[in-house]
């Protein structure tokens, strides 16, 4: 065989099914040798959007993604979608091919030898968990098997071979090289268990708890341990972004999300809380506002993290963690529900549970008043009426900015519904790719929501989806423009609205023509009277559709925080009073609060 036989048969041994790329010259073999070996290879229009549909494909499969590029600007391409999977732990194996040994510059002051050479190693290695070059047929073999498991382990994440022509080229005999032999990780449970107890006797104490569930509960494969422990023990529990789609949002145990672009109840029941128990979650400046000694001021604070510099970065930062847990989520829940009955006591928390439902009831995302807006569509009241019509086993994709914030506030998951976007890295024009990863990992039709500034960024994989006919829902938050720009330029600068919209030279294309010009069909809504039939027409369509939602153009993110306010105290601002009256037993922070 061929080395680039034997990268395909490593990638299909490693449980994957569909790889994802552009070809080129210094990556052509291993592009030939996928679909020879038994793999589905979907090229795709751009390298960004190859690494996007691989992120997305391994958030479905919970497995690891794979994409192969070529050298030079093939493999830089890839970097916005590896950055994605990076920042979100997402494990990936990123193939990129490289020239022949003999025409790379080694260690000559030449900027470039080979055509399209370009020092991959040196731009990936702080954008990877691991990063390097295979010249030498010997080192391929160890190379993929410490790759994949260093992708694998740990908090996950993506690595990049950067694989010489050569190397794929050439006739390659595996029985002659080593493997990697990783080294066995002992886990110290006495450490943990021991962390489990003191974390019970801590809630036990506790009048005010809330429990944090982060996306490392199912990057550690605990998801339904994580579950059995809030059923069993009872506690108020909120979810970050990562997260959102874990338990139900219509249980009285949910306080709503929290953060900077969060409803309202979750950020009061965060803010008066007297403990917080985070787990899998970095606690990041989305999540506790750009001053973190003013998150959860009035609570004590137990945070597990299997990452230590995670875990080092609260105290320089302003925040004080009572209980540091370095650990594994998976272990952690094992623990915890051996031990919960006999440990834990289940406590009378219907007092707080009372002021959470309370919260809820005063400060919906989706008021009456809403439903008043006669022209274009108000966007809390398309994600309410979305909610409702989409099936329990549906996998949403949603992108960044406004789409983003309008899901994440207004669209409640159900069943073993999946909501995906590219949380921390959040660029625009991720969902449309990543909805064609997850359709193939999921086998059944997907929801893209996008944004027009967001699917411009990827429009071009509009061809791959029809070609491949993947049954792709695509609805456009269409409101001309960078709309969650048109807002920070109008509170920062004095509403000049330059490089937002139309008016600030941003192109607004007729997205409808485009994508007929694809051979999508479209549906277009224009106001509240049509959301429901023209939502049950996109979904029941056969094949790939796209439908655009047209948004008042400058429609703002509501609740959101402005400046340097603590989390409770989002725009538009309350009176002071009513802000008094909420934190019931933490007092507001009256110097960074004033109107």
């Amino acid at each position: 065989m061929k080395g680039s036989d034997y990268i395909a048969d490593f990638i299909k041994q490693q449980g994957v099914k569909h790889v994802f790329g552009i070809s080129g010259k210094s990556i052509i073999h291993t592009f030939d040798s996928v679909p020879e070996r038994g793999l589905r290879l979907y090229p795709v229009c751009h390298e960004q959007a190859a690494a996007m549909a691989a992120d997305a494909y391994s958030r479905v499969t919970e497995n690891i993604g794979a994409i192969i590029t070529t050298s030079g600007p093939g493999a830089t391409n890839a970097l916005t979608g590896i950055l994605c999977a990076y920042y979100d732990s997402i494990p990936l194996l990123v193939i990129t091919g490289q020239v022949p040994k003999s025409q790379m510059k080694g260690c000559s002051e030449s900027r470039q030898i080979g055509f399209q050479e370009t020092n991959v190693v040196g731009m990936f290695a702080p954008a990877s968990k691991y990063a390097t070059l295979v010249s030498e047929p010997h080192q391929l073999k160890y190379e993929l098997e410490k790759a994949a498991h260093i992708a694998r382990t740990g908090r996950p994440g993506p690595v990049v071979l950067d694989i010489c022509e050569n190397v794929q080229s050439e006739q390659y005999d595996p029985s002659k090289y080593a493997h990697f032999i990783p080294e066995h990780e002992k886990k110290n449970f006495s450490e943990l268990e021991e962390k489990v107890g003191r974390a019970f006797d801590m809630i036990n104490k506790s009048e005010r708890p809330v429990v944090i569930l982060g996306g490392g509960i199912r990057l550690a494969g605990a998801v339904p341990t994580a579950r059995e422990f809030i059923q069993k023990s009872g506690l108020p529990y909120t979810l970050t972004w990562a997260a959102f789609d874990y338990l139900p949002h219509d249980s009285p145990q949910f306080t709503g999300g929290f953060g900077v672009t969060s409803p309202r109840d979750g950020n009061f029941a965060v803010q008066n809380s007297d403990l917080i128990v985070a787990i899998g979650t970095r606690l990041d400046s989305h999540e506790v506002g750009n001053d973190p000694g003013t998150f959860a001021r009035g609570a004590k604070k137990i945070v597990l993290d299997i990452d230590q510099s995670e875990l080092d970065k609260y105290a320089p930062r302003g925040m004080h963690v009572d209980l540091p847990i370095l650990g594994d989520a998976r272990d952690f829940f094992d623990i915890a529900n051996k031990n919960l009955e006999r440990t834990l006591r289940r406590k009378n928390l219907d007092d707080w549970l009372g002021h959470i439902a309370n919260w809820r009831r005063r400060y919906p995302i989706c008021p009456q008043e809403y439903y008043k807006q006669k022209d274009k569509v108000n966007p809390y009241i398309f994600m309410n009426i979305l909610s409702e019509e989409t099936a329990n086993d549906d996998v949403i994709l949603t992108d960044c900015g406004g789409n983003l914030i309008w899901t994440m506030q207004g669209f409640r998951p159900k069943g073993r519904q999946r909501v995906i976007s590219a949380f921390n890295h959040s660029p625009m024009g991720y969902s449309l790719p990543a909805s064609m990863g997850a359709t193939l990992a999921a086998d059944r039709p997907v929801i893209c929501i996008t944004g027009d500034g967001g699917l411009n960024m990827n429009i071009q994989e509009l061809g791959t989806i029809k070609h491949h006919n993947m049954p792709v829902k695509i609805f456009v938050m269409d409101n001309h423009g960078y709309g969650i720009m048109r807002g920070t330029v109008s509170r920062l600068l004095e509403n000049r609205p330059h490089g937002v919209g139309p008016e600030g030279g941003v192109a607004d294309p007729n997205i409808r023509a485009i994508s007929e010009a694809y051979d999508i069909p479209t549906f277009h809504i224009q106001n509240h009277r049509q959301v429901r039939e023209m939502i049950k027409a996109t979904l029941e369509h056969d094949g790939p559709v796209l439908c655009d939602v047209e948004i008042e153009s400058h429609h703002p993110m509501t609740p959101k925080l402005a400046g340097e306010k603590p989390i409770e105290d989002s725009s538009p601002l309350l009176s002071r009073d009513e802000l008094a009256e909420n934190m019931k037993f933490v007092p507001p922070l009256m110097e960074k609060v004033k109107s």
